[in-house]
């Protein structure tokens, strides 16, 4: 894995880039990295275009590499994770937040890397499908994207999450944000009691720890959402290929949302994917960056499998046609969680 500082399009900060390449075709040796890395360009060298994943809120990059690794084993092209402003080696949120920080901050991770190709997961979803109203992305695959439609994601706004983060209440902050988004599974209908003494619990983890480190993230990227509400008309301008998937087991209202985008905008197609959590991308099972690789290589455009690949015959014979040829211990796995 290759790490990169990106200077964002503003001037005013910027990224932290990590790009998995295929093992043979990585520049300067397996783990590249730091100042090493640094020296050498992001854009792919013949590998393909290459996908950049958009991560969600409360994260890092970080738990989406082993996602990832699975999609340059399939597609045979660079993968590149970005840390969005608010966290890790990026820059801080600025004063003036909003979605077309998002959009902007992708353009720059494109143009920087060559990708054309996005995966997207929740919040990232929603900073995928609002860049590709105006940016020239290729294909796209999203999961459970997080938007607003006409006011839909308005009442899973809790003020008290805002204000339980000003005033240092983080735990108070954790139990509203989850109970008012439900991505938290059965756990979200805890009484907000319960769900407090969790976060307690959970900040003794590394994951919860930076969890509760990132809610004011959390504030401003909820606010981007509900400020960028559109109707559906306002999408029709997305001419990329996009396929919204949305998991059996995540909120119901991800599920809405994508059917109604659509049916009403033709370049975009959505599926649920049975037995997956909201979380499902950064969980172990191998069925999401399936479903995901078969349509960017698949469809009109897609460009030609590299030769060895293991999706080399999703284009002609659909996903039986490599189920010989997927690892075992991806088989063990059953492609589910």
């Amino acid at each position: 894995m290759e790490t990169w500082t990106v200077r964002t399009d503003d001037g005013e900060g910027h990224l932290e880039l990590h790009t998995i390449r295929p093992a043979a075709r990585a520049p300067g040796g397996p783990g590249a990295s730091g100042t090493a890395a640094a020296a050498q360009s992001p854009k792919p060298r013949g590998e393909g275009s290459g996908v950049v994943i958009v991560h969600g809120t409360l994260i890092t990059d970080q738990l989406y590499r082993s996602f990832a690794r699975k999609l340059v084993r399939l597609l045979g092209s660079p993968v590149h994770c970005y840390n969005r402003r608010g966290r890790a080696g990026s820059s801080p949120q600025p004063a003036d937040y909003s979605a077309a920080t998002e959009v902007a901050d992708l353009a720059t991770v494109l143009r920087v890397t060559g990708a054309s190709d996005v995966v997207a997961h929740s919040y990232g979803g929603f900073v995928a499908l609002q860049a590709a109203r105006s940016l020239p992305i290729r294909r796209m695959v999203t999961y459970d994207a997080a938007v607003s439609l006409s006011g839909n994601l308005s009442q899973r706004w809790r003020p008290e999450l805002e204000r339980s983060v000003a005033s240092g209440q983080l735990d108070d902050a954790w139990a509203h944000l989850v109970q008012g988004l439900e991505t938290a599974g059965p756990v979200s209908r805890l009484p907000l009691g319960a769900l407090r003494m969790l976060s307690i619990l959970s900040a003794r983890t590394n994951l919860g720890a930076e969890m509760r480190e990132l809610l004011p993230t959390a504030v401003a990227e909820m606010r981007a959402v509900l400020a960028a509400d559109a109707e559906l008309g306002e999408f029709a301008a997305i001419t990329t290929p996009t396929l919204m998937l949305s998991g059996g087991w995540s909120p119901p209202y991800f599920a809405e949302t994508g059917r109604q985008l659509a049916e009403a905008v033709p370049a975009l197609s959505f599926a649920v994917v049975p037995g997956q959590l909201h979380e499902g991308p950064i969980r172990p099972g191998n069925r999401l960056a399936l479903r995901a690789a078969r349509f960017l290589l698949g469809g009109s455009g897609a460009k030609t499998p590299p030769s060895g690949s293991l999706v080399g015959s999703l284009t002609a014979g659909g996903m039986a046609g490599i189920a010989g040829r997927v690892p075992a211990r991806w088989r063990r796995t059953g492609g589910g969680g």
